[in-house]
């Protein structure tokens, strides 16, 4: 046996293979960096589009939303506790159909209101601002054809049998209230209020 067969012999690193001892690199492979832009993507690009379409929406429902309001002038839902204060409007509980538009001016502030009742709620609102049902005037509409086109009500003509209104004064400072009912339903009248207060 010669030396040379005695001599182990050495095989050449492979520079694929990681270098001394055959270890792995310690860079993350194309894989793994693929996978992590991947998932951070998704994480960014997910929500970000989410919230652009959610915007979108938003505005084209604020859009209808003015628009409508801009058409009839008025406000869905409750006037503030304090305004209804104010202006003596003390819409019953569980009324349908509230809406209402408010005017101020230096010499002159309007609250123009409307909601469905029951029976039983009518005769408690008007209790409430001091009157009654035997101050409804059947067949009378107290709220001018001007104030009603201000916020888009429809109201019969004087005389339809199925109407009825008073005028409420309070003493000054308190508010003048005109009020008119649509009577064609019994059980859910339909009041129309426009409480005009005068500093």
């Amino acid at each position: 046996m010669t030396m040379a067969d005695r001599v182990p012999r050495q095989t050449p690193s492979n520079p694929g293979d990681g270098g001394e001892g055959g270890q792995p690199p310690n860079r993350p492979s194309t894989r793994r960096r693929i996978l992590t832009l991947l998932i951070v993507v998704l994480l960014i690009g997910i929500p970000a589009g989410y919230l652009a379409i959610s915007a979108k929406q938003s505005r084209d429902s604020g859009r209808d939303k003015e628009g409508k309001a801009a058409a009839t002038g008025l406000t869905e839902g409750w006037p503030s506790k304090v305004t209804r204060r104010i202006y003596d409007v003390p819409i019953p509980p569980y009324s349908a159909e509230v809406a209402y538009y408010e005017t101020n001016s230096w010499k002159i502030s309007k609250l123009y209101v409307q909601f469905v009742t029951s029976d039983e709620g009518l005769d408690r609102f008007l209790g409430r601002i001091g009157t009654s049902r035997a101050a409804l005037d059947p067949g009378r509409v107290t709220i001018s054809a001007r104030e009603a086109a201000a916020v888009g009500w429809n109201l019969g003509p004087s005389g339809a049998a199925d109407w009825a209104g008073t005028v409420h004064k309070h003493p000054e400072p308190q508010p003048l209230q005109d009020i008119t009912v649509d009577l064609r339903n019994k059980a859910h009248p339909k009041v129309y209020v426009v409480s005009t207060v005068t500093p």
